[in-house]
Order: C-alpha cells, then structure tokens, then sequence
C-alpha cells in the first residue's frame, strides 16, 4: 500500500511539475511578444500536405500592432487578404469576390495566430504552450488551444533571440503552412492604414457579427 502510494506521489508530482514548466513557457512567450509593439515584415509561405508533399508556395507581406491589430497578405500566387482593425476581422478573397467579417474577439477562436496581438489572460488561458530550444539563441514555442474550435490545431512561433523569424499552422487535415519573415521593421506612422480596411464594390460580404449577436 505505501509503495502504491508513492508511486501515485511520483505521478502527480510529475504532472504538477510539467504543468509549471508549461506556465512557465507560456510566461516566456507572452514576455517576448510584449516587446513587439508592432511589426512589419516580409514573408515566403511553403505549405506541405500530410506527406511533406510541397502544395503552393507565396509570399507577401506581414505586419501587427498592439492591440487587436493585423495585417496578412498573400501576394502570390493568389491574392487574399486579413485585416484586423482592433474591432473587427477582414478575410478578402479576390477571386471569389467575397468578404468575411467577424469580431475580433472571435478571431482567436478561429486562429492561435491571433494571440499574437492579444495579451489578456482570459484569452491566453485557452492554450498551452510549450518551448523547444533550438540553439543557442534561437527558439520555438509549440501553442495548441485546449479545446479545438477552429481548423487550426496548431500553431508555433520561433525567435532568434527576441526576434520573431517565423510561425507555423497545421491545420486538421495535417496540411503544414511555413512562414519565413525577412526584413522586420517596425510599422511607419506612414503605414498606418495598413490596419484599414475598405469594402471593395461589387463584392458578397459575409457578416458573421451579425450571426454571432443572434
């Protein structure tokens, strides 16, 4: 019975800690992010299926601000564009003529990216994070969201010191998105707008703020 005992100590021991080196992670992450009050980058996409077999490779330009502010643009080979204004998400498909717009506070359910430009913890308490130390000055944070809600399962975010060098997606049918970021900066006051988004004429607009409040 004692040895059983312990056994069972040795076990949620072992939990408790892994819970703590988790927090402690998560700690780390929101600190480095904290620093980035805004930034703009450019950024090459390779996306690969189940198999690591390459699917469509893009690029284009990345930039966020603090808070509740982003911008993501493919540029190639389709054109499509994310705006987050700190109120509302934009999802502009050119091809298919078509806007989604969604509160931003659904955002995060519908990307960990979103965490990004979020610092509450109400929002962080929805995921775990865990970091993998690559060398010596370089760094991943693996982030998943305790209860699945969206087509993203994962998320990680490298830093080669304190800056951030790319982020990955994989999606539930295990497709991997890779963005490598080049030429960070900060956003020029001048760039302000890129945080705008005006409607295009002539295009459906898919309101789910309006389904959210019904």
């Amino acid at each position: 019975m004692k040895k059983r005992i312990t056994v069972l100590g040795l076990l949620l021991s072992a939990s408790m800690l892994s819970a703590a080196a988790y927090a402690d992670d998560a700690t780390e992450l929101r600190a480095k992010l904290a620093k980035i009050d805004n930034l703009h980058a450019t950024f090459t996409q390779q996306v690969t299926d189940i198999n690591k077999k390459p699917i469509q490779s893009g690029n284009g330009v990345f930039a966020l601000a603090y808070p509740n502010q982003f911008y993501w643009h493919l540029t190639e080979p389709d054109e499509s564009l994310i705006v987050a204004d700190g109120a509302n998400l934009w999802v502009f498909n050119p091809f298919a003529e078509e806007v989604t717009v969604m509160d931003v506070s659904q955002a995060v359910d519908a990307s960990p990216m979103a965490l990004l430009v979020h610092r509450d913890d109400e929002t962080w308490n929805k995921y775990s994070v865990m970091k993998r130390q690559n060398k010596a000055q370089s760094s991943c944070f693996d982030i998943q969201p305790k209860q699945l809600n969206s087509s993203v399962v994962a998320v990680s975010v490298c830093f080669n010191d304190s800056k951030l060098t790319q982020f990955n997606l994989t999606d539930e049918q295990g497709n991997l998105s890779q963005f490598q970021l080049s030429a960070q900066r900060a956003v020029l006051p001048a760039e302000s707008d890129l945080f705008k988004f005006a409607i295009p004429d002539n295009v459906d607009i898919d309101d789910q703020r309006l389904k959210q409040a019904n």
